[in-house]
């Protein structure tokens, strides 16, 4: 009786393992996804040696994944990605198991070390590229299924906002910039401190840099700002940025405008903006603007009234200003007021007072619209992830997910969430 010899399967197993490394240096891509065009440019950090899964399926999956309630976590992402059909796989790349007949999802420790050694900045830029594209009208805005029963709580709320306190007309583009502390996370670097750029309109991130902590803050702005294009927009920032070299940078190299607060690392111009700034409500009466707000077990009272300022203040700048805030319960007794000083490089005619009220307050989304939906809905600062560049990894998936949710239109990302159930849903909300 003749013996098969196994030596032949063998040589048919290699051969369809050399057909494979083949086509993965060839990296075809089979889905016409604008994200997945964008994340396909970000460098792989394996060798090609050994490389069974493409780093664009990886990070696709990942990035689906994180639109969906619960995935949270590495483990999470992996299990969501195993229930993805062959078909999908088949869209977006994925490996092709011979010996099977089926496409694979990578094991939850490839998902892991991938995300462990990726290079941040990359990743990045390759989200902030792609809500760019959409939001200039570039790439197809993400598509959500109409969700089932009565419109929840926050977009309606969103929708009599738009009507009871419409935007003043003539506002230029803004953002907002400020850091972030995950405070789950510490790494062999250290903890992980994240400083966003986001627009104040959209509330979606458009860029994003690591630093050592907070005192580092400030010298992340140019790196931060120099991969955007931000000419003739408004930036705002707090008072740690108020710096000459901020200044400079933001009127001069990147062509834009910037809204600064005046606090004590500025004491001369703190002082001169106080001068200029102060005397009667009746003074002021022309050059003064009152916003007022009621939601959220408060009320609050926003009094800002402007200066002419000029270089020999602060660099390019052209006015300053003094915003009092009054705070209180519903019953509209105020009981807390508070009073900054800020400094703009935009003239009278660009910014009038209700235009720098409204930035002040704008300014404040990135707190409200990412750092505590971040934290809240995504349950960041719970994540105990504390290997390589994987903290930021995931947070910059949060910040993809809260990106696309706000671009589709919907206020509650909570609700948006858990209205996601069927995973070709998940797929189409980015083409795929």
């Amino acid at each position: 009786m003749p013996v098969s010899s196994p030596i032949s399967p063998a040589v048919d197993h290699l051969a369809d393992l050399a057909l494979w490394e083949a086509e993965l240096a060839a990296d075809p891509q089979q889905v016409a996804s604008s994200l997945a065009d964008r994340l396909a440019v970000v460098p792989d950090p394996r060798a090609l040696r050994g490389r069974r899964h493409r780093l664009v399926v990886i990070l696709v999956l990942a990035a689906c994944a994180t639109l969906v309630v619960g995935n949270d976590s590495v483990a999470a992402i992996w299990q969501w990605a195993t229930g993805t059909g062959q078909e999908v796989l088949a869209r977006i790349g994925a490996r092709y198991d011979a010996l099977t007949g089926r496409y694979v999802v990578p094991s939850e420790r490839t998902f892991r070390r991938v995300l462990t050694d990726l290079d941040g900045d990359a990743l990045d830029a390759a989200v902030g590229g792609y809500l760019v594209d959409v939001m200039r009208g570039v790439s197809p805005a993400p598509v959500l299924p109409a969700a089932a029963g009565p419109v929840e709580r926050e977009q309606r709320r969103a929708a009599t906002r738009a009507v009871t306190h419409p935007v003043p007309a003539g506002l230029l583009p803004a953002a907002a910039i400020d850091g972030k502390l995950l405070h789950g996370t510490v790494t062999a670097a250290g903890r992980v401190f994240l400083v966003a750029a986001i627009g104040h309109g959209t509330g979606t991130v458009l860029g994003q840099r690591q630093v050592a902590d907070k005192r580092g803050e400030g010298t992340v702005i140019e790196p931060l700002l120099g991969g955007l294009d931000v000419t003739g927009m408004v930036l705002t920032l707090d008072a740690l940025h108020t710096t000459k070299k901020t200044a400079r940078l933001i009127t001069g190299t990147l062509h834009a405008h910037y809204v600064l607060i005046l606090k004590a690392n500025q004491p001369l111009a703190s002082q001169a903006a106080q001068a200029l700034l102060s005397g009667t409500d009746v003074r002021f009466a022309d050059r003064t603007d009152i916003g007022t707000d009621r939601g959220h077990g408060r009320t609050e009272r926003r009094t800002l009234r402007v200066a002419v300022a000029d270089d020999a203040l602060f660099p390019a700048a052209r006015q300053v200003f003094r915003l009092r805030r009054d705070t209180g319960g519903l019953d509209g007794q105020r009981t807390r007021k508070e009073i900054v000083y800020g400094i703009t490089s935009m003239p009278a005619d660009l910014a009038a007072p209700i235009h720098l009220n409204h930035y002040a307050r704008q300014h404040w989304c990135v707190e409200n619209r990412l750092h505590w939906v971040r934290d809240v809905t995504f349950n960041e600062d719970n994540s105990q992830l504390r290997t390589g560049t994987a903290p930021r990894a995931l947070a910059t998936f949060r910040n993809l997910a809260i990106g696309t949710y706000r671009l589709a239109g919907r206020a509650n990302i909570a609700h948006a969430r858990r209205d996601l159930h069927d995973r070709a849903d998940v797929f189409t909300v980015y083409g795929i």
